[in-house]
């Protein structure tokens, strides 16, 4: 299956953190538009590509009851599912990832974005109470929001920034995602704006090349969860994706995780209705 236009990654912000440095602001837009977004039906293209937008992801482990609901109401399921959906488009950006087969704690992954937090958190709460979701447990839920870059600007990082810009990602539709939580220590904290800035400097250079296989995006989680960022990517090259984390792994940056996945998870991209069907076989 083929991921839908709502699959687009829009801005990346920049911020702190072992991966963050890989990463760049592809755009924003005002929070005027923002307040008159509630009105309609959420636009995929801007609030992808807006600051100021709550990103929730939840994965979900289905239950051995499930398999007890007849296949009719199994299939009805993935359209009550679908359904809820669109109920909630006006105010919720709604995306899916297939985890079974990859992951062990999860079959599926959810993905919102909204303006409004509130407006994400009814959507689950719907969600729980459908028939899919009566039977499956929620086994991780994060937290954060989209915002401007911390300490990365173009007066301090010019040639960083425009480094960035010179690798655009050009590897076609992706097929894979994957979220990655990751969790600075004290140190990093307290460390001089000039001293974060050299470090996020200095592992940039080594991530170049595989950006033009990998799409990204950054939330940040400080004091919103117990994590300080959540890193999303997507990709059709998992080689790739493998030598990006070896080259952000071997950076002195490293040495201020605390937390870095745990859990890392991957899935395959589809539309609600294709993964809550494929799970309800």
């Amino acid at each position: 299956m083929k991921i839908t236009s709502q699959h687009s990654i829009g801005t990346w912000n920049f911020s702190m953190g072992l991966i963050l440095t890989a990463f760049m602001a592809i755009g924003s837009v005002s929070y005027s538009t923002q307040a008159n977004a509630e009105e309609m039906m959420v636009d995929p293209e801007k609030i992808l590509k807006a600051e100021g937008v709550y990103g929730v992801f939840a994965t979900y482990k289905v239950r051995s009851d499930y398999s007890m609901v007849s296949m009719a109401d199994r299939e009805k399921a993935a359209a009550e599912v679908d359904d809820l959906v669109k109920k909630h488009s006006k105010s919720v950006l709604v995306q899916a990832y297939l985890t079974r087969g990859f992951e062990s704690e999860s079959d599926i992954l959810l993905r919102l974005h909204a303006y409004e937090p509130a407006n994400a958190q009814a959507f689950l709460v719907d969600f729980k109470a459908t028939t899919f979701g009566r039977h499956s447990d929620v086994t991780e839920t994060l937290v954060g929001v989209t915002k401007a870059l911390n300490h990365t600007t173009k007066e301090k990082s010019p040639n960083l920034l425009e480094a960035l810009k010179g690798t655009p990602y050009s590897g076609g539709e992706p097929k894979y995602a994957f979220m990655i939580p990751i969790k600075k220590d004290a140190a990093w904290w307290n460390l001089s704006e000039n001293e974060k800035l050299s470090l996020m400097e200095e592992h940039t250079v080594p991530t170049l090349p595989y950006l033009v296989n990998v799409k990204r995006k950054l939330y940040h989680s400080t004091g919103i969860d117990d994590t300080d960022f959540i890193t999303y990517f997507e990709t059709n090259d998992l080689v790739a994706f493998n030598n990006l984390n070896i080259a952000l792994h071997s950076v002195k940056e490293m040495l201020n995780n605390t937390r870095y996945g745990r859990p890392i998870v991957l899935g395959t991209i589809h539309s609600v209705k294709d993964v809550i069907s494929a799970v309800s076989k």
